[in-house]
């Protein structure tokens, strides 16, 4: 049973007074789906637990990294053990060597890397080195992408940026947005049309190869290899933004689902197991245009922390070693989908279900979902409501209809069948109003 949660909005008024909003990250605040966010004490497996002893069914996963479960064991011992050596060094460490050579191998189109302590700063790093190696100063972006809070990716955002209705926020200079053009998602004769006006002027193209922060967007057949053929053609840098994907739809990534090679690629908290990291590599002649190999400044002085480190080796590592996770992983995400959509269609309701691996989206909308336009048609009052009555029945969805929600390898076929009955007891009051 779920209780009231008197814990969390005692804390959550007290939070406003210091707090912009009361959070630290806008989609938290539970703003465009109403009520009182909840305040998380622990977690274990794929379970939250919240201030007031309520336990609920994780698809957030820490916005995805805990593809194997809160406090996984490997994990949590490596961070125990890492932590008796002191907490950073601010010098280097073997462990960043070896972190850096792990994802080399796993990802055979990234030859360098550099560890940064956010996913906002590799993008933001990847498009000052794409600017350094081309000379080049605009950069293509696809509306309702994100790639974190840097000014240049603040402009027709998704995320936070979509929910909120402020894709554009303030506070972003005319120069800025001068030098980003953007592009519909999947449509391949806008970008053709934006390098034919901009002739020599691109430095980079940057794409969540699954859009994750409007709702689970895929790709459409070819769009990924048709768009590395026009920047090959332009030389244009071709940026994956694979803080979300990384790692989760393959071991490669989505760059090995895909059989695609992006010159450059950013990648976040997965890496470090869910602690505060980032990192953007490539091929080796771009990156060792980065300080000190060469004069693209970039400095961090808690980037390749060795806590975070040993996190993320130990994830890292076992993911390479247990390839069945993946197995797993993408049969409960068919599974959950295609139960979805037995349930939408048992109901007699027009929405539309993307999944691709362990990524889902439920769009409140009849619409095939396939980029920002379509993403917006989606109701998203119904969207608050589905979002309760799953709280209520114990399951915890991103409180945003255009977020991705993300599946752990501990969310067997018991618990899938849990969050399915949840989902259709919702789906069904809400056809009642």
């Amino acid at each position: 049973m779920i209780r009231k949660p008197k814990n969390s909005e005692k804390a959550f008024e007290e939070a406003v007074k210091y707090i912009p909003g009361g959070v630290n990250s806008p989609v938290r605040a539970f703003k465009s789906v109403g009520g009182t966010p909840r305040f998380i004490k622990r977690a274990k497996g794929a379970y939250l637990t919240d201030e007031d002893n309520n336990r609920y069914i994780d698809l957030i996963g820490s916005w995805g990294p805990m593809i194997l479960g809160h406090a996984f064991a490997p994990v949590e011992n490596a961070v125990r053990k890492a932590i008796r050596s002191s907490f950073s060094f601010g010098a280097p460490t073997v462990k960043e060597v070896e972190m850096a050579r792990l994802i080399t191998d796993l990802m055979p189109s990234v030859e360098m890397v550099r560890m940064v302590n956010s996913g906002t700063e590799a993008t933001m790093s990847a498009i000052r080195l794409a600017r350094a190696y081309t000379g080049r100063n605009k950069i293509i972006k696809f509306e309702g992408c994100y790639h974190g809070h840097g000014d240049a990716f603040l402009i027709s955002a998704g995320s936070g940026a979509l929910s909120l209705g402020v894709p554009d926020s303030p506070g972003i200079t005319p120069s800025t947005l001068q030098d980003t053009l953007t592009a519909p998602y999947n449509n391949l004769e806008a970008v053709k049309a934006l390098v034919n006006s901009h002739k020599g002027q691109i430095a980079a193209l940057i794409i969540e190869p699954v859009v994750g922060n409007m709702g689970c967007v895929l790709p459409a057949d070819g769009y990924l290899q048709a768009l590395r053929d026009i920047c090959t053609q332009e030389g244009i840098l071709y940026i994956f933004d694979e803080v979300m994907t990384g790692f989760r739809l393959a071991p490669g990534g989505a760059q090995e689902r895909f059989g695609i090679q992006p010159d450059l690629t950013t990648l976040g908290k997965i890496i470090g197991g869910g602690m505060p990291v980032g990192a953007y590599g490539g091929k080796k002649e771009i990156m060792q245009m980065v300080a000190p190999s060469g004069p693209m400044y970039q400095a961090g002085t808690l980037s390749g922390n060795p806590i975070a480190m040993s996190a993320g080796l130990a994830m890292l590592k076992h993911l390479k070693k247990h390839p069945e996770v993946y197995e797993q992983l993408e049969e409960t995400g068919q599974y959950i989908a295609e139960g979805l959509r037995k349930s939408v269609a048992e109901l007699g309701l027009g929405y539309t279900v993307n999944q691709v691996g362990s990524m889902y989206s439920l769009f409140f909308t009849p619409e095939k979902v396939i980029d920002y336009t379509t993403a917006k048609t989606a109701d998203t009052a119904k969207f608050g409501k589905y979002f309760h009555g799953m709280l209520q029945r114990g399951v915890y969805l991103a409180p945003s209809q255009f977020e991705s929600l993300f599946l752990s390898a501990k969310i067997d076929r018991k618990l899938a069948n849990k969050i399915l009955r949840a989902s259709h007891d919702t789906l069904a009051s809400l056809a009642e109003d």
